[in-house]
């Protein structure tokens, strides 16, 4: 009587589950309440840090024209703020001595403050400046936002609520682009945008007071290591997928984000195109883009990652070719399904991310992919400069450097794992990490 009994106590505690409608964005999985709090929060603070990574693209031809910087330095020193990712690996292998609560907090405070004290840049080195420690801050608590949310929801649906995080949080962007649709109207332009970036400092205080730490994270508390030790750990009881991962994460970029960063200039410069243009056309066109998050996490849940994020990831840049080489309409519709697809191929690359180690090192790993990532768009955005020089024409040159964006398709085909449906504990088993300390 007692073993029948069993499975009606446990059906008893299984907590009450909801699925809201999201519009545009279709429905949350059936998120428990915890859950549902959980994805909104780090939502939230997606969303802003989005808000912020899109300024640079969009107003990088009137930051350029302030501080009178030359055309042949633009990917240098757009390059050296790339590399403002390198420092985060330093801050967010913190959250696996101290916890994701307490690190999400503070780097939303730290990339709020660089990214508002940077509408006070008074030349180009202080503007670089407050860039890098801006994102330093932002790839830290963008690194770990993925890692509670991917702790805290349910195998079935994980790669689901990725692409949704993605996509809803991507809706920074579009508020970045309706800013940049004023920007000749703002009180100081540019740097009123900027300025803006104060906002994020208002959610905090909810994010202190009902942000629960992860379940994983809290079971693993005895088993954290030192940062060194959990790194060497790492790379020797999983070198392939961390190889695989690195390969992909690099590649990628190298290819992809000298044109993500060049479009806004290339609109107004080859094609003539006003700021209100650009903005109405990263705004509609951008909510369509975005829904690649969320086709990508479902796709990916029901068909597998690998293959998903292969295809995607090889599509993005043939459209981006016929992006800097068309005009009119048909440019504006590569311009959609470069993104779509981009979009997509990141929610699958993020989930990999957060999936394919143990909770013990899920943070440092996914810094140090991070890491990875920055320096592959760094060294895209230096030969892209080295390839104008000989070219004289930027278009041409991120034309060139989507060859490396292709491959990272081919990466993910050949080299990754499929993890779809699996829990986080048979896809990375904890190891035994005392010989790393």
């Amino acid at each position: 009587m007692r073993e029948a009994e069993a499975p009606i106590e446990a059906a008893a505690e299984e907590p009450e589950r909801r699925s809201v409608n999201l519009g545009l964005f279709g429905r949350l999985p059936p998120f428990t309440q915890r859950q549902l709090r959980v994805f909104w929060l780090v939502t939230t603070a997606g969303f802003f840090n989005n808000y912020d990574g899109a300024l640079l693209g969009l107003a990088l031809k009137q930051i350029q024209q302030a501080f009178k910087m030359a055309e042949a330095s633009l990917g240098s020193m757009l390059s050296i703020i790339k590399l403002g990712f390198i420092p985060s690996l330093l801050l967010t292998p913190l959250a696996d001595r101290y916890g994701r609560k307490r690190l999400l907090l503070y780097t939303v405070v730290g990339y709020t403050i660089f990214t508002a004290l940077t509408a006070l840049a008074w030349n180009s080195t202080s503007f670089i400046a407050m860039r890098f420690a801006a994102i330093a801050f932002s790839a830290a608590e963008g690194s770990v936002a993925l890692v509670i949310l991917v702790e805290e929801v349910d195998a079935g649906v994980r790669g689901w609520a990725v692409g949704l995080l993605g996509a809803l949080a991507s809706c920074g962007y579009g508020v970045a682009a309706l800013v940049f649709a004023f920007i000749n109207y703002l009180p100081y332009g540019w740097r009123g945008m900027y300025a803006l970036a104060l906002l994020p400092l208002a959610i905090v205080i909810p994010l202190r007071r009902v942000l629960p730490e992860t379940r994983r994270f809290e079971t693993s508390v005895r088993e954290r290591k030192s940062f060194t030790g959990v790194f060497r750990a790492l790379v020797r009881e999983y070198p392939a997928r961390f190889l695989a991962l690195s390969a992909a994460g690099f590649l990628g970029p190298l290819g992809g984000v000298p044109g993500g960063i060049l479009t806004a200039k290339y609109l107004q410069e080859a094609h003539g195109w006003s700021p209100g243009q650009v903005s109405t056309m990263y705004f509609l066109g951008g909510a369509l883009g975005i829904l690649g998050n969320i086709v990508a996490g479902r796709l990916s849940d029901r068909l597998g990652r690998r293959t998903m994020g292969a295809v995607f990831m090889m599509i993005a840049p043939l459209f981006g070719l016929v992006f800097f080489n068309a005009a009119g309409p048909v440019m504006i519709g590569a311009w959609i399904v470069q993104l779509f697809c981009d979009t997509a191929s990141s929610t699958i690359v993020n989930a990999y991310s957060a999936e394919l180690f143990p909770t013990s090192y899920r943070s440092t790993a996914s810094s140090a992919l991070g890491v990875v990532g920055t320096l592959g768009a760094a060294t895209g955005l230096l030969l892209e400069s080295a390839i104008y020089a000989r070219v004289g024409s930027h278009w041409r040159a991120v034309s060139i450097l989507f060859a490396c964006w292709f491959s990272a398709g081919l990466v993910i085909l050949f080299f990754f794992p499929e993890t779809a449906g699996e829990e986080l504990e048979a896809i990375s088993p904890e190891q035994n990490l005392a010989a790393g300390e």
